[in-house]
């Protein structure tokens, strides 16, 4: 398991920037949303805590995780946002609807990212059951929304740099 030992909550202050004038956009999926509106939860504190303005962070739903490239792409399509974390949540169940749904979501936020050249973050757990997703949402892994919320900033932050003086490295 890729979080075994491992708290998804902890982050390392120095190495995140200032995302004082960054706009963050986020699309929850409102199936299973007992486990996205924890994510959302983790994802908006740790973007507030790293200086991100609540009035510079836009919160829109979709209906399930396969709608999240769609709400992703609108989101870049339509507003100004500098990112986009995309919280979503498929637990596996008695048929291959799991793979499909999980497979969509990939591709499609991979494809956003690539399309719009605007980091979109993913935030979608792909569990075996309920109580993993409850583990990874706030439970004794920490909360994977806060996790994508630095990843999400971080990329800002590296495409600006890129865009300003084509170095690498982080803003302090």
């Amino acid at each position: 398991m890729a979080t075994a030992g491992r708290n998804l909550s902890e982050y390392n202050k120095e190495f995140i920037p200032n995302g004082a004038d960054f706009k963050v956009g986020i699309v929850v999926s409102e199936w299973n949303d007992s486990i996205t509106l924890n994510l959302l939860k983790g994802a908006k504190e740790a973007l507030l805590d790293n200086g991100v303005k609540e009035e510079s962070i836009l919160v829109r739903f979709v209906p399930g995780a396969f709608e999240l490239p769609l709400g992703a792409q609108y989101m870049c399509e339509f507003t100004d946002v500098d990112g986009v974390v995309a919280i979503g949540v498929v637990i596996q169940g008695e048929t291959k609807h799991f793979d499909f749904v999980c497979d969509g979501a990939t591709q499609g936020i991979k494809d956003i990212n690539l399309k719009y050249n605007i980091p979109v973050s993913f935030c979608v757990l792909t569990d075996n059951n309920m109580q993993q997703s409850i583990d990874r949402s706030g439970g004794k892994h920490g909360n994977k929304g806060i996790e994508c919320a630095i990843a999400c900033m971080k990329m800002i932050d590296l495409k600006r740099q890129f865009k300003s003086t084509g170095k690498i490295g982080y803003s302090k």
